[in-house]
């Protein structure tokens, strides 16, 4: 049994069953023993690999888009570029050498900021980023972030961020719970009280006996912070992780151990726990703010940026091996088996601000 496990049951049996939102939160931010505070789990040596491990192509075009969505929203200076759950800082890397070369002007100018609340993470960060010469801030949120437009990207970020789930359960739906069984193992539950229907998709009302819904209002806070900042000071943001484009019912809930999927109650602190994006609802969220909300899947961003015309011409000066790498990696990006479809991209913009592959917001 972990550690986390174990007091994880203690805190059960003094209080009985938490919310899985709760019980997210504890495995992924413990300040003892989560899984994001205690280890580095991106890489082909950790748990997962996050799209801009996997090219430099995935940061370059990334940088590209923020670089044209400074150029729409009117050059702002000064201006905060920033990543938010940046994991080791490799899509910072990335963005900085690619944005030194379209704009060495706005490269120097701009502050740059990693929001990130791990400690340990930052460190891996600060490594990574030690060489580059532009000035980078660190922060736990975005408040203390400067007061000025912001361009901000967050990959993968949505995904760790804890979310409720209700099971259905008679004539209605209730708070899915982990407690425990009679042998103190962890288990899911119903709650006691039904919850009001009004928080729920649509769908839900025909869902059958046992249908799980998810919300998440962590989420829906966090974007809600972002959009507020974009909408009064000005800026843009992108954010990339997987996720569906409509809300429906459904268990997405899930762990991630050493590449492989496993039991989300086995062991706590150890495993990745993530859950699919609803994107519809954080693009209602921006556009609650006033902003334009944008979506796509990742596939048709990446090729709409110019995926395959910057591997091309990585590949010109490239040996076989590396052309094969830089192929399997647009493969493994935008390909409709891989990432492509998986993924979903939302951009947030002001009204009437267009940036490619986007069309106009109506």
């Amino acid at each position: 049994m972990t550690r986390l496990k174990s007091r994880i049951v203690e805190l059960i049996e003094a209080t009985g069953p938490m919310p899985v939102n709760e019980y997210m939160a504890l495995c992924l931010f413990d300040p003892r023993d989560g899984y994001y505070t205690t280890r580095e789990p991106f890489g082909a040596a950790g748990d997962f690999i996050t799209a801009p491990e996997i090219s430099q192509m995935f940061g370059e075009l990334i940088a590209v888009w923020l670089y044209q969505a400074w150029a729409a929203t009117g050059r702002p200076m000064p201006v905060t570029i920033a990543e938010i759950g940046p994991g080791r800082g490799t899509l910072m890397k990335d963005m900085l050498r690619t944005l030194a070369r379209l704009h060495p002007a706005l490269a120097g100018g701009a502050s740059f900021a990693m929001i990130e609340t791990s400690p340990r993470l930052a460190q891996v960060q600060k490594q990574t980023l030690s060489a580059t010469a532009a000035s980078i801030g660190w922060h736990e949120t975005i408040d203390t972030l400067p007061r000025q437009p912001l361009l901000i990207v967050g990959n993968e970020l949505f995904d760790a961020v804890p979310v409720r789930q209700f099971i259905r359960a008679g004539a209605g739906w209730r708070e899915r719970m982990v407690g425990l069984d009679d042998d103190d193992n962890l288990r899911f539950f119903a709650g006691a009280g039904s919850v009001d229907q009004s928080l729920l998709p649509d769908d839900a009302t025909d869902a059958p006996q046992g249908a799980i819904v998810e919300i998440a209002p962590a989420r829906t806070a966090l974007m809600a912070a972002m959009a507020e900042r974009i909408s009064r000071h000005g800026g843009a943001g992108l954010f990339l992780d997987y996720g569906h484009l409509r809300p429906g019912v459904g268990d997405t809930l899930q762990a991630l151990r050493q590449h492989h999927h496993e039991d989300v109650l086995a062991n706590p602190g150890e495993a990745d726990l993530t859950s699919h994006v609803d994107f519809a609802a954080l693009a209602s969220t921006a556009r609650a703010h006033g902003l334009g909300a944008h979506l796509s899947t990742q596939g048709d961003f990446l090729l709409g940026m110019g995926l395959l015309e910057r591997a091309g011409r990585l590949g010109a000066s490239a040996d076989e091996a590396a052309r094969q790498t830089i192929s399997a990696a647009v493969e493994r990006l935008a390909g409709p088996q891989a990432m492509g479809e998986l993924f979903k991209v939302l951009a947030v913009l002001p009204l009437g601000v267009a940036v490619a592959p986007f069309a106009p917001a109506h």
